[in-house]
C-alpha cells in the first residue's frame, strides 16, 4: 500500500477506535456483545479484509503494515479485533495459502466484505498446541467426505457462516500427518454449535464448541482440492505463524493503552498532597512498562519485515508472540499496581485489560509451544536428539 494511503487508514482506525469504541468498552464487557453499529462500521472500513489480497476485495496489507494496524486495534477491547480477526488471520489464511483458485474466488471476497464470518476449527479437547491427539475424522464416501468429531474453544463459532474444519483423513498416520482441512458452511446437516463459553475475559469475543455428526461435504470442500489431502496441518502451521505475529502486535497495542492509563492515573491521583507520579517507586513501575512497550514494538516490526521478505517465517513470529504476550501481562500487572485498590474494581479499564491480557499467552500456541519452536530453530537437530 502507498505510504500515504496506509497513513490515512491508520489515522481513520485510530479515530474510530478512540472516539467510537473506547466509550463502549464497559458496555461490551458487561453485555458480552459488540453493538451492531460498530460491526457495520468495521465492515464499511474494510477491516474484515485488511490482510486479504486486493484481487479478492481486501486491502492486501503486508504483515509489516498489518502490525501497525494491530497496534491501533490493540488500544481497545480485544473483542473488536476478534470480530474480523479470523477472516484475516488463521481462517482466511487457510484459503490464501492453501485454497484452490475456485475456493479463493468463491469465499475470499465474501470474507473481505464481512458478508461471511469464518472460524478456524483445529483445537479439540485432547488436541490443542499438539495436534497428535486430533480425533475428528474425515472418511471418503464416494466423491464426498463425511466428518465426525468435536472442536473446542472455536472463535466466532456462534456467528460463523463457514468453519475451516481440520480432520484426520488418514487414520494410519501419526502426529500431525494425515490431516486435511474442509470448508463446512453453517447449516450443513450434522453440524451444531454449543453454547457460548463463559470466559475470564475478552467478553464480546465469542467462542464455543463445534460438533460434527456425520457431516457430509462434497469433494470441492476439501481445501486445496486433491493436492490438499493430508496436507492440512502444514497449511495450519503457515497460517499460525502469520497469526502469531499479528497477536504480538495486538499485545503491543494493548501495552500502549495500559501505559497511557498508568501515566494518566499517576498524574492525577494524589497521596500526601501530591500526585503519585512524584513517587520514585511509581516512576519505576511506569519506566519498566514504557521500556517493555518499546521493546515489543521494535521486535514486532522487525519480525514482520523479515516475514514479508521470506527470510524468517517461523522462529521470528514465535519469538514475537512469546515476548509480546508475556510482556503485556507484566504491563497489565504493573498498571493494576499503579492504580492500587482502584485497579481491582470492575469498571476500571486496567482491571478489564488485566483479565483480557491473560488469554494471549494461551491461544494460537501457548508460550511453552513458542519456547519449543524458538529453541528448535536455534538448536536444530540437536534439540531432537
Amino acid at each position: 500500500m502507498d505510504p500515504s494511503d496506509l497513513a490515512d487508514v491508520l489515522a481513520s482506525v485510530r479515530t474510530f477506535v478512540r472516539s467510537e469504541v473506547v466509550p463502549l468498552e464497559e458496555q461490551i464487557d458487561v453485555e458480552d456483545a459488540i453493538p451492531a453499529s460498530v460491526i457495520a462500521a468495521c465492515k464499511a472500513m474494510g477491516l474484515y479484509g485488511f490482510a486479504i489480497p486486493q484481487e479478492y476485495g481486501g486491502l492486501g496489507l503486508t504483515l509489516h503494515e498489518e502490525a501497525q494496524l494491530a497496534f491501533e486495534l490493540g488500544w481497545t477491547t480485544p473483542a473488536l479485533r476478534s470480530l474480523f480477526g479470523t477472516n484475516n488471520g488463521i481462517a482466511g489464511q487457510v484459503l490464501i495459502k492453501g485454497g484452490t483458485e475456485e475456493q479463493k474466488e468463491s469465499w475470499l471476497p465474501r470474507l473481505a466484505s464481512g458478508e461471511v464470518t469464518a472460524s478456524f476449527g483445529l483445537t479439540e479437547a485432547d488436541a490443542g498446541s499438539d495436534p497428535s491427539g486430533l480425533a475428528t475424522t474425515a472418511r471418503r464416501d464416494g466423491t464426498d467426505w463425511v466428518l465426525n468429531g468435536a472442536k473446542r474453544f472455536i472463535t466466532n463459532a456462534p456467528v460463523a457462516e463457514v468453519i475451516m474444519v481440520f480432520a484426520r483423513s488418514n487414520p494410519d498416520a501419526v502426529g500431525n500427518r494425515g490431516i486435511s482441512t474442509f470448508l463446512v458452511p453453517a447449516g450443513t446437516p450434522g453440524l451444531s454449535i454449543g453454547p457460548k463459553d463463559h470466559k475470564m475475559g475478552q467478553f464480546g469475543a465469542w467462542t464455543a464448541d463445534v460438533y460434527l455428526d456425520d457431516v457430509r461435504v462434497p469433494a470441492e470442500a476439501l481445501v486445496g482440492g486433491d493436492e490438499g489431502v493430508d496436507k492440512g496441518f502444514q497449511i495450519a502451521a503457515r497460517c499460525l505463524a502469520h497469526g502469531r505475529a499479528h497477536i504480538a502486535a495486538l499485545c503491543v497495542g494493548m501495552a500502549g493503552r495500559l501505559v497511557h492509563e498508568s501515566v494518566e492515573y499517576a498524574k492525577t491521583r494524589e497521596q500526601g498532597g501530591k500526585p503519585i507520579a512524584s513517587f520514585q517507586l511509581i516512576q519505576g513501575l511506569i519506566a519498566d512498562s514504557v521500556t517493555d512497550h518499546y521493546a515489543g514494538r521494535a521486535l514486532v516490526l522487525d519480525v514482520a519485515r523479515a516475514y514479508d521478505a521470506g527470510t524468517d517465517t517461523v522462529q521470528g513470529p514465535s519469538a514475537a508472540k512469546y515476548f509480546a504476550s508475556e510482556m503485556v501481562g507484566r504491563v497489565a500487572d504493573r498498571a493494576v499496581q499503579v492504580h492500587g485498590g482502584s485497579g481491582y474494581i470492575r469498571g476500571v479499564a486496567v482491571e478489564r485489560f488485566y483479565r483480557d491480557a491473560r488469554l494471549f499467552r494461551i491461544y494460537e500456541g501457548t508460550s511453552q509451544i513458542q519456547q519449543v519452536i524458538i529453541a528448535r530453530g536455534a538448536l536444530g537437530a540437536a534439540a531432537r536428539a
